[in-house]
């Protein structure tokens, strides 16, 4: 399957490595009753190198047809013992390998490179992206957490589309579309641009925004639905949620879907009835007045 024609909700990896083979299976059995075939790993999730990648290939041992059927998605550059990262050739390379060995798979279908690296040569990461497509290892493209000035400076060396950027977006971190919400209003800090102008200019550039923890709010300081969220946020979610008789975490996905930027949603759940939740909100169409009222309730200022 080509990461382009993929679906819209995607299954984050990042705690499956507590999970036993029955429990994996069910979890991903659900994700493709749901028709989600985005499946989004690291090197570094889990308590060692290539964890939650092991624990995927070694429970689902895919055949041929299924692994076909979905899109595995990897990211590197991290470090795990040493701090920092690193974007050089060798441990792309090393570390895509290594990822390929524990999914038990012949190729990922899009490589991302995990948060920027601020010694990043261009030169090294095409080295490595070129070496990697001509071996058939990566089929596709893109980075996390960039800024259009650091996606414009790969572009300088890498010959291969940049296809994504996987960044945090949700209503409890909603900075990217906020900013241009409040634009030209001095001395609200909402107005101060963090991120380049990222869904404009991916929008103009054809790269896909994925949103990861979108159900969050702030840097991991909490869900949206928990007690601590602003009660104005909690009450415009299940207000929304008993119209179009979804849950809460299904108008968090829905909000994000009604983007015209078509931004896609890692859902990094280990519970298919959260996973079904969800689901049941991508399709959902929201209104401008409830997209506009459910970013007012999480804290945003609308002028």
């Amino acid at each position: 399957m080509g990461a382009r024609d993929a679906s819209m909700l995607g299954l984050g990896m990042m705690g499956l490595e507590p999970l036993d083979d029955a429990q994996v299976r069910e979890l991903f059995g659900t994700a493709r009753e749901l028709g989600v075939d985005v499946f989004d790993h690291a090197d570094i999730y889990g308590s060692e190198w290539h964890a939650c990648e092991r624990r995927f290939g070694e429970a689902l041992r895919l055949a041929p047809s299924e692994r076909d059927a979905i899109v595995i998605q990897s990211k590197c550059g991290i470090q795990r013992d040493v701090g920092g990262f690193d974007f050089s050739a060798e441990h792309i390379v090393r570390q895509v390998e290594g990822s390929l060995e524990a999914l038990r798979t012949d190729r990922l279908d899009v490589l991302l490179l995990h948060r920027p690296d601020a010694l990043v040569e261009p030169e090294e990461v095409a080295r490595a992206f070129a070496e990697l497509e001509s071996s058939g290892k990566v089929c596709a493209f893109g980075v996390s957490n960039h800024t259009p000035a650091q996606i414009e400076l790969l572009r300088s060396a890498v010959r291969q589309p940049l296809i994504a950027d996987q960044v945090q977006f949700g209503l409890g971190h909603a900075g990217l579309v906020a900013q241009g919400v409040a634009a030209n209003m001095e001395g609200l800090p909402q107005s101060e641009m963090r991120d380049g102008g990222l869904v404009d200019w991916s929008r103009l550039n054809g790269v896909r925004l994925q949103a990861w923890s979108p159900f969050r709010r702030g840097f991991f300081a909490g869900s949206l639905f928990d007690r601590d969220a602003p009660k104005a946020l909690r009450q415009a979610l299940q207000r929304v949620a008993d119209v179009h008789g979804l849950t809460p975490s299904g108008v968090a996905a829905a909000w994000i879907a009604r983007h015209p930027a078509e931004i896609q949603t890692i859902v990094g759940t280990t519970r298919p009835e959260r996973l079904r939740e969800a689901a049941a909100g991508i399709d959902v169409r929201l209104s401008r007045a409830e997209w506009y009222e459910l970013l007012a309730a999480a804290g945003y200022t609308i002028p």
